[in-house]
């Protein structure tokens, strides 16, 4: 394949998996949307700068830029991935005795009303504690569109996440979360080092190791009431 063409399909999936229009990558990279359209179509060839303007926008490594990690081009964020409500799909779970709190979200975030909700209900929780005293285990393995395929935080999301995480890091201990991808540990990474979490925050994907365990071991735990290792 045409090196031009399969660097424009990049962008285009990850793109796609975030929730982006080429307007809001073309306004987060600083680039013409003109411009990303020539780019998704293979038809520019890019340079290092503007290459590096946009991985910055897509909250990923130049080196992941280029990894073999591939998605479908759908687009996410449509109303068809929001058929079941958030409530239902956002459960959590407080160890008191281990001071581990666990939630999970499935599906994806429709908007700042389904991360406010989040936000009061574990902040709530983590106000009964002090400083640096709980541990914090987040599983967002089944954080999916319609299609089944992974995806991560739209640009709206990613920036609330970074103002809850600000608040959480008052009261977290360490971070662990379970990821659906390399893509959503690139973006986490990139969430927590705004928000100033990134010295307390794991983010764990192997699909083909036992993230579980991994993670239990970080915790210093054997098991947990809510998350539990895929079957």
């Amino acid at each position: 394949m045409d090196i031009c063409l399969e660097f424009g399909q990049r962008v285009k999936e990850l793109r796609a998996r975030s929730g982006m229009s080429q307007e809001q990558l073309a306004y987060r990279s600083g680039l013409d949307r003109t411009y990303i359209s020539g780019v998704e179509r293979g038809e520019r060839n890019i340079s290092l700068v503007n290459i590096q303007k946009i991985t910055a926008a897509l909250q990923v490594t130049m080196s992941y830029m280029f990894s073999g990690e591939r998605f479908s081009l759908t687009p996410t964020y449509l109303a068809k991935d929001f058929k079941i409500p958030f409530k239902e799909r956002f459960k959590y779970n407080l160890d008191p005795e281990k001071k581990v709190l666990a939630f999970s979200v499935s599906g994806l975030f429709s908007g700042k009303q389904d991360v406010d909700y989040l936000t009061s209900v574990i902040l709530g929780i983590c106000s009964a504690y002090g400083p640096n005293e709980l541990d914090i285990l987040v599983d967002h393995r089944e954080m999916k569109a319609s299609d089944g395929e992974a995806v991560v935080y739209s640009p709206d999301i990613a920036e609330q996440a970074t103002i809850f995480q600000q608040e959480l890091t008052k009261y977290s201990n360490r971070v662990v979360a379970l990821c659906n991808s390399e893509f959503m540990v690139q973006q986490l990474n990139h969430v927590a080092k705004t928000s100033g979490i990134f010295d307390k925050a794991t983010h764990l994907y192997d699909k083909d190791k036992d993230m579980i365990g991994r993670a239990f071991s970080l915790l210093d735990i054997h098991s947990n009431a809510l998350i539990k290792p895929a079957k």
